[in-house]
């Protein structure tokens, strides 16, 4: 079965073009021009992807955004014409996986489409993307395992690695998303409950420390990686036991 992709534009022109050459590579497309349509094609089908205007018309693209990745975790490309870099660090933060501006190059939209994909395609072990880290499965990366009913840790030589409670609880929220992107609002908004303050704006220092007990070279991290502007994203080969 192809990937099916919902573009959400409020431009035809733009949603026939994107249909076009989407479909000439052989995905399956449906199209929304506002809010409301694209709820009813998330809901009438199984979307692999769907892309999104920033602004439909009289609608809040960004909201829609925001919306949408608290009830699902569907990756989300946006293709607007509003350029500004504001822009797209907020749509970034609010749950985009991707951004491309208008005017746009078929062959880049096809390229970035395909590398969202690849980050979201779930191995054959892969835990639920909304699993929470009392749900109690174990997991394994780069020969480390993570046991999150135990709350425990181990180093690729068995031994225990001695976490504090908010280095655990970021790891486990880390390694139940691999290769998603999260920016860090998302990770203290999801650390809340978890042994973290809401107004601690030190995600990156967690992540440091963290990086010091887990990666070979905490300079040059290969598990916890950076992306720059955004916030950070488990790069390890993750299989839940």
């Amino acid at each position: 079965m192809p990937d099916t992709i919902l573009i959400v534009d409020d431009e035809p022109e733009v949603r026939t073009l994107l249909r076009s050459g989407l479909e000439a590579e052989g995905f399956a497309v449906v199209e929304a021009g506002n809010g409301a349509e694209a709820e009813a094609q998330l809901a009438a089908t199984p979307v692999s992807l769907l892309t999104l205007d920033l602004k439909l018309g009289g609608e809040d693209g960004l909201k829609l955004a925001r919306d949408l990745r608290a009830r699902r975790n569907t990756p989300i490309v946006m293709i607007t014409g509003k350029g500004d870099p504001i822009d797209r660090v907020v749509g970034l933060e609010l749950g985009a996986d991707d951004y491309i501006a208008k005017p746009f190059l078929m062959r880049e939209v096809i390229a970035r489409v395909r590398a969202v994909l690849r980050r979201y395609q779930p191995s054959e072990t892969a835990a639920p993307a909304d699993a929470a880290p009392a749900d109690g499965p174990r997991y394994a990366f780069d020969g480390w395992t993570l046991d999150t009913l135990r709350r425990e840790v181990r180093t690729p030589d068995g031994m225990p690695c001695d976490l504090t409670t908010a280095e655990f609880n970021l790891l486990a929220l880390l390694v139940q998303r691999p290769g998603r992107v999260l920016s860090r609002d998302e990770l203290m908004d999801m650390l809340k409950g978890h042994d973290w303050t809401p107004m601690d704006r030190s995600i990156d220092g967690l992540v440091a420390r963290l990086r010091k007990k887990i990666e070979p070279e905490s300079e040059r991290p290969q598990l916890v990686k950076t992306v720059r502007g955004v916030g950070y994203v488990f790069a390890g080969n993750v299989k839940r036991l």
